[in-house]
């Protein structure tokens, strides 16, 4: 039996995510069982910055954090900063906050949790240039490969993935947390 199985992992994302931060998590999850849902603002099928499309399963609007047991967040800067403007996709990543789910990020996906108001009193990590953005929303920004707090869990960059894939499987195992939501 996989660690994940019967887990339904959503990943939100857009445009110009990073290729590598959408398909190495992707795998690590499905590879230990869970069922993973592309979920963005945009219809049909979304590019990666190097290349990489793949097929969106759900328009954000349409989506529901009660229907899955995570949130992966992949980064890349543009999709970063369009996700964060979009008002459904926001509501998403926040309500997985509001339900004590495990959340993922890395890179420049933590910029929507800082619209969600999500990062408040959070010990994270980031790509670099958001650590002025996420201490301004509230959180204690490290340089680290990977932290873990309240089932939020944070890398810097793709340098850092097999870290941040195993955590990720970890927290998502473990199931909802107990603690702060935002």
């Amino acid at each position: 039996m996989a660690q994940l199985d019967g887990k339904k992992v959503a990943f939100l994302l857009t445009d110009g995510f990073e290729d590598s931060e959408l398909t190495s998590p992707w795998d690590a999850v499905t590879g230990e069982g869970a069922t993973a849902t592309l979920v963005s603002p945009k219809e049909g099928s979304v590019e990666g910055k190097n290349g990489h499309v793949q097929a969106v399963d759900l328009a954000a609007s349409a989506a529901d954090a009660s229907d899955f047991d995570a949130l992966v967040l992949p980064g890349g800067t543009g999709n970063a900063d369009h996700l964060r403007l979009d008002a459904a996709s926001v509501a998403f990543a926040g309500a997985f906050f509001d339900q004590h789910k495990p959340v993922s990020v890395i890179c420049h996906g933590a910029w929507i949790l800082t619209e969600a108001d999500a990062v408040r009193g959070r010990r994270m990590t980031s790509f670099p240039s958001l650590r002025t953005d996420l201490i301004n929303a509230g959180a204690e920004w490290v340089d680290e490969e990977v932290v873990v707090d309240q089932g939020l869990t944070s890398s810097r960059t793709p340098d850092d993935l097999p870290a941040f894939n195993a955590k990720t499987i970890e927290e998502i195992s473990e199931g909802q947390h107990t603690g702060q939501t935002r």
